[in-house]
């Protein structure tokens, strides 16, 4: 956790010595730092595997953004997105899920009818989109942004799960092992900016993320009295509140 506010002030930092060179116009620069709340939850394509409850996390990141004509941007950057996911509750008579993990003790390998496993990931993102700004008229405080389309890399640097509803309940279980590394997710997002100063705008906005990449690894399921593959795919989606600053 101090790596990441020491990346991030850092960044904010670094925004601040590079915009007073950049002023906003077609061909020029701009970035931006942000602060956005989640509300994230997990699906699976098994109708056995069912999401019941979602994770509140964070987002941090820096953002630069390209202007090739007025008011349209390519942007990218780097970012974290901390404690996404949800919780996927199992409606096999038994089932295993984290083969792959060492987890504190064997008794938690197999769980039984409705255990829900609550996971919590962090990610290490690279998102690339489209953006648009505009307003009422070119002397207006206040200006309006659409981003989309919005892709977003994610690349998992820390997994933890929890087991509940069962009486072999667990917490904070590391199970990096039965995540996959590398997420790919599209989004889309909208908001306003308010200008607080020259070059200095506040950005309040919404935005949507839906991950297209499984985010879980292969375990196992008993099924009319015999154990078979658990391939389903799980995914998280996600809505944020955009809070940042571009200079």
């Amino acid at each position: 956790m101090r790596k990441t506010v020491f990346v991030f002030a850092f960044a904010t930092l670094l925004c601040r010595v590079v915009s007073a060179q950049s002023p906003i116009q077609a061909g020029g620069f701009r970035f931006g730092v942000h602060a956005s709340p989640t509300w994230a939850w997990m699906r699976t394509d098994d109708k056995k595997l069912e999401g019941v409850s979602s994770n509140w996390g964070l987002k941090l990141g820096a953002v630069g953004e390209y202007y090739f004509a007025s008011n349209y941007a390519v942007f990218s950057g780097i970012g974290f997105g901390l404690n996404q996911g949800g919780t996927i509750q199992n409606g096999y008579d038994k089932a295993v899920f984290w083969p792959k993990s060492d987890l504190s003790s064997a008794v938690y390998d197999t769980v039984t009818l409705n255990a829900k496993m609550h996971y919590r990931v962090n990610y290490v993102e690279v998102p690339i989109g489209l953006r648009f700004r505009g307003g009422s008229n070119e002397d207006s405080r206040i200006k309006y942004y659409f981003e989309a389309p919005v892709f977003t890399i994610g690349f998992a640097s820390k997994a933890q799960g929890d087991i509940r509803g069962t009486s072999n309940a667990t917490e904070d279980e590391i199970i990096r092992d039965d995540v996959k590394g590398l997420s790919l997710a599209w989004g889309a997002g909208a908001g306003i900016e308010y200008e607080l100063a020259t070059n200095t705008n506040l950005v309040v906005g919404l935005s949507y993320q839906k991950q297209m990449t499984d985010l879980t690894k292969n375990g196992s399921i008993l099924k009319n009295s015999a154990w078979e593959k658990e391939d389903s795919k799980a995914t998280i989606g996600m809505v944020a509140l955009r809070v940042g600053v571009y200079f």
